[in-house]
């Protein structure tokens, strides 16, 4: 379903499991950092309101969005860590990096979850301009770090 037609913060938790315990890995982009900041909070804060610790959340940055998955990876690696939440920014251009960005992060997160079978979330904001990327960043459409959060704390329950 396109953001357009859904809010990334409306979910229900009626089905999740206690997160009390669990501990989770935010990996953040630093590029377009004001509004990878805003999602990563959303994230934290929707893990909070569940049940999750502060001290069992940890975030790392990397410099971009092609680094999200090294970063997952090295997240997913450590036992300790039961879910990863990646957030990041590819706003459209004026060349076509974005569609390589994002099938290069797409797949890359993809295959972390499944080599080390735990939950690795796809929290990457894709848009044509900077004002739809505020937009689903807290704006009219939610935040994507509170929709990550929430697949997160599914994915645990699955």
């Amino acid at each position: 379903m396109a953001t357009s037609l859904k809010n990334l913060s409306d979910y229900t938790s009626d089905h999740f499991v206690d997160i009390s315990e669990k501990r989770f890995g935010l990996v953040v982009a630093e590029w377009n950092r004001e509004i990878t900041d805003t999602l990563a909070q959303g994230a934290f804060d929707t893990l909070i309101k569940h049940g999750a610790k502060p001290e069992n959340i940890f975030r790392n940055t990397v410099p971009g969005s092609f680094e999200l998955t090294l970063g997952a990876q090295l997240l997913a690696q450590h036992e300790e860590i039961d879910a990863v939440i990646c957030l990041g920014v590819v706003i459209q251009g004026e060349t076509k990096h974005d569609d390589y960005i994002c099938h290069a992060v797409a797949s890359g997160i993809t295959n972390v979850g499944l080599k080390f079978n735990k939950p690795v979330i796809f929290g990457l904001v894709t848009t044509n301009t900077l004002e739809q990327a505020w937009d689903r960043a807290g704006g009219k459409h939610g935040n994507k770090g509170v929709e990550g959060a929430v697949a997160a704390i599914h994915m645990l329950g699955f």
